[in-house]
């Protein structure tokens, strides 16, 4: 007998060079052996050099993806990525609450990973007052600490700063990840108003990490959906990116992606 497996849903943009947004994410979903599904907010004109535009979706379209699935096949985790406009994120905001779509992680995409906005000018404020209220756990890189809180984390010390400082706009935890600070290990500290944990890995120097936010940001959603508590999966995911960052590889003539496929069997060598 064939046993369902657990599910979880992203909200996000998509990438057409597929290292990142809801292609990373769908991606990461199948390698930790959950099954995913998608409610699109935008289109972007992507590749490993950059996003050279994006559309948005109608507010109503995105919050009647999040509907169609959740009232069908259940969500049982869900996370955001790329939310592009005001509009969008209170529509999403008012279907997340009115169905109860929990757990909920927030990933605040505002910029590719090349630098490229990724948020209109108005959507800054919403993030932090209709979005992050409900979040069960946000997971903001320094960039994005900074442009949602206004400080520019240069130390661990700064990390627990900016942690306090996030969980004040009301997620239940925080994630800051470290991975952009210039030396040592790779260390992301988890906060949830009382207690800190920090998460450690050895640094990989490599420039191909493409994708690397919305990976740890899935893994973390895909061990929630699959039962774990918040501690526990952001663990879990903390292993993922670090596997997916040690099997990265050049793609195009930019920024390749991280290795979602890790964990899946090479191909067998052709005779």
């Amino acid at each position: 007998m064939t046993v369902q497996p657990p599910t979880a849903l992203t909200i996000a943009g998509s990438d057409s060079g597929g290292g990142a947004g809801l292609q990373a994410d769908l991606k990461t979903f199948l390698a930790c052996r959950v099954h995913g599904m998608s409610a699109i907010t935008a289109v972007t004109v992507q590749n490993s050099l950059g996003v050279s535009g994006f559309h948005e979706l109608p507010p109503e379209t995105v919050a009647a993806q999040i509907e169609s699935v959740a009232t069908d096949i259940g969500v049982g985790a869900a996370k955001t990525g790329m939310l592009a406009s005001a509009p969008i994120m209170a529509a999403i905001a008012e279907v997340v609450q009115r169905l109860g779509v929990r757990p909920f992680v927030v990933d605040p995409v505002a910029a590719s990973q090349h630098g490229d906005p990724l948020l209109q000018p108005d959507a800054l404020d919403a993030l932090r007052t209709v979005i992050l209220p409900l979040a069960t756990l946000v997971t903001p890189n320094l960039g994005e600490v900074r442009l949602l809180t206004g400080l520019d984390v240069r130390d661990h010390t700064g990390m627990a700063e900016a942690a306090r400082a996030l969980h004040d706009l009301g997620p239940q935890w925080v994630l800051v990840k470290g991975g952009h600070l210039p030396s040592g290990d790779a260390v992301d500290l988890l906060y949830d108003g009382t207690t800190f944990t920090e998460f450690r890995a050895p640094r990989r120097e490599t420039a191909h990490t493409h994708g690397s936010g919305d990976t740890l940001a899935a893994s973390i959603t895909a061990a929630l959906a699959s039962g774990a508590d918040v501690p526990e999966a952001v663990a879990l995911g903390k292993r993922f990116i670090t596997g997916a960052v040690e099997g990265s590889f050049p793609l195009g003539a930019g920024l390749g992606p991280v290795g979602h496929f890790w964990r899946v069997r090479p191909w067998p060598e052709r005779a």
